[in-house]
């Protein structure tokens, strides 16, 4: 299956008219002909089925026949934090991925290490939404502007009951206990990444403060998008 996206459609769409780059993909790249299938989706848990009726490679007009719900996946949330990489291409890597395994929304955060202080919030959710097609989701994940560190571990989740914790290999002398063995099933998590130079020892202080309990993703030193993808997939693998 092919799928598509756009976010102006809701429960009462009838009719969509794709723009010209989609347009040409479906007729000329698909070769889709008038009275075939394509499919559609807001990124909201909405699935729609239309028939085109009109198979213009400009103007690509489809008439919505059905609609589906589509069932959540998981019975929990998760949330990360994570310090954008220098190269934006490796953070672009990293968003591609968390999109695939499954994440909720992304918080882009600013560390006393930070090397990126800037992004580009449609360049990146275009990402997201590439992914999420390809992956055959309905739901795109949240992509938050970049926020300071200080103020992320001061907003107030919507979700209820939300574990959070801060991935870090050096918190305190003692060692930290692993992820896995700290996440349980169907719980709501927040995990932090830091930058790859670290979190500084004041943000650890703060994120302690906060009720974040430090976990650690094993004894190597990994690259900032890497520990994120971990952190995510061990996340997956533990609600399985």
């Amino acid at each position: 299956m092919q799928l598509f996206y756009n976010e102006t459609l809701h429960q009462k769409s009838t009719e969509f008219v794709f723009d010209t780059i989609e347009s040409k993909h479906i007729i000329r790249v698909l070769r889709k002909k008038e009275g075939d299938l394509v499919h559609i989706t807001n990124g909201k848990n909405l699935l729609f089925e239309g028939k085109i009726i009109s198979a213009n490679a400009k103007k690509c007009q489809v008439q919505i026949i059905q609609i589906t719900s589509q069932k959540a996946t998981r019975n929990y949330t998760v949330s990360i934090g994570i310090a954008p990489t220098k190269s934006i291409s490796r953070f672009e890597w990293f968003l591609e991925k968390a999109t695939e395994i499954g994440v909720d929304a992304i918080y882009p955060i600013k560390c006393e290490h930070s090397e990126r202080k800037f992004i580009k919030l449609e360049r990146l959710n275009k990402v997201l939404q590439t992914a999420m097609k390809q992956s055959l989701q309905c739901k795109l994940p949240v992509l938050h502007e970049l926020m300071s560190f200080k103020e992320l571990l001061t907003q107030k989740f919507t979700a209820e009951n939300t574990s959070k914790l801060i991935a870090t290999c050096d918190f305190t002398k003692k060692k930290n206990p692993s992820l896995q063995t700290t996440l349980k099933q169907s719980s709501n998590i927040l995990i932090l990444i830091g930058p790859e130079g670290g979190f500084s020892p004041a943000e650890k202080e703060f994120a302690l403060q906060n009720s974040f309990i430090p976990v650690s993703l094993g004894s190597n030193r990994l690259r900032t998008e890497t520990a994120g993808m971990l952190a995510l997939h061990t996340v997956s693998l533990v609600n399985q």
